[in-house]
């Protein structure tokens, strides 16, 4: 047990080495810091020479070159099927979808032979990938730029799903995802790119844990990628009214954190989950069934109407789950 000396100790160093950066900046160090530890890693995917559309490859291809960050043409299926074809001969590709809506076009290779390769073949073969999707809302982009398809991946048997929410998870989940065995499905939002926060590149955090943002003994409040945030904000807001709530990121969607989450919903006895997705079949209501089961408490859901995303602001909001919605939906279950 580390003595108060040597934890304050700890913490100014942790303090020391931690950088501020963007979402797209984290991600992108924590590409070119794996690409430096192993010359397996590689990346391919459509204007990832000039940095990706979001800046979240910038200034690999002219460290690495572009034998390792390599340009492709307009050609998802094709861009999938040789990033498992790398994997299999021993590489570990990053494989870039520019959004989760154009990976569609690449599902074949990722359904059907990256997911189920491991299985089939009783070990012999690997598909260490990361499919990178970025999915969510796109601002004033309509419905087939602004899909959130997580709950098809987590679906999907033979794959891992990732959905950072912050800069600093975006650096580390990259690089263990990087680091993992199996196809990792990659999801970040796309209107996070831009947002910055401290970063400490020397912290490593597993696949499939989840971080408890707020405590508080109200309620569970469960969410992850964009969405966290609103809750977030949601959680100002109830907090204020002397409502507290205990917030976790989910961050992994699979394997998903049911420790924790269960161990917070048996405490609190509610749980409202979360997401930007359309709520129908979505993710969150197996965190709640799986909750409702484990621990008897009472559960609710919150997320998008069953209908695209419509360009007009007024019909994209429509689409959106708020922070005031949030906060009612949590007063609802507190009633």
């Amino acid at each position: 047990m580390m003595d108060m000396g040597s934890a304050a100790a700890g913490a100014g160093a942790r303090a020391e080495s931690t950088i501020e950066l963007s979402y797209a900046e984290a991600a992108a160090l924590a590409v070119r810091r794996e690409m430096e530890a192993d010359p397996r890693v590689v990346v391919l995917g459509e204007d990832v020479g000039r940095g990706g559309i979001f800046g979240q490859y910038k200034g690999l291809q002219q460290h690495f070159g572009s034998e390792r960050v390599i340009d492709t043409p307009i050609s998802e299926a094709a861009i999938m099927g040789a990033g498992v074809g790398m994997a299999l001969a021993g590489l570990r590709p990053v494989v870039e979808m520019r959004v989760v809506d154009f990976a569609l076009c690449g599902m074949d290779e990722l359904v059907n032979q990256a997911a189920k390769n491991r299985f089939m073949f009783g070990g012999q073969g690997r598909v260490p990938l990361v499919a990178r999707m970025p999915g969510g809302i796109w601002d004033a982009s309509a419905a087939q730029h602004s899909q959130s398809l997580e709950a098809w991946f987590a679906h999907l048997p033979g794959v891992v799903v990732v959905c950072p929410s912050t800069p600093q998870d975006n650096h580390s989940l990259m690089r263990a995802a990087l680091r993992c065995g199996d196809p990792v499905v990659y999801i970040e939002h796309k209107t996070l790119w831009g947002t910055r926060g401290a970063v400490d590149p020397s912290l490593d955090i597993a696949l499939g844990q989840a971080a408890r943002v707020r405590r508080g003994n109200a309620l569970t409040l469960v969410s992850w990628s964009r969405q966290m945030h609103v809750c977030a904000a949601a959680c100002d807001t109830l907090a204020a009214e002397g409502i507290e709530m205990d917030l976790i990121d989910l961050r992994t969607l699979w394997p998903w954190d049911r420790e924790t989450v269960l161990a917070s919903c048996a405490r609190t006895g509610r749980l409202l989950v979360v997401h930007e997705a359309v709520q129908a079949a979505g993710f969150g209501a197996e965190i709640a069934a799986t909750a409702a089961e484990a621990t008897g408490c009472r559960v609710a859901r919150l997320g998008a109407p069953r209908i695209p995303v419509g360009y007009a602001p007024v019909l994209e909001a429509q689409s959106r789950v708020s922070a005031e919605q949030i906060a009612r939906a949590a007063r609802s279950l507190l009633g």
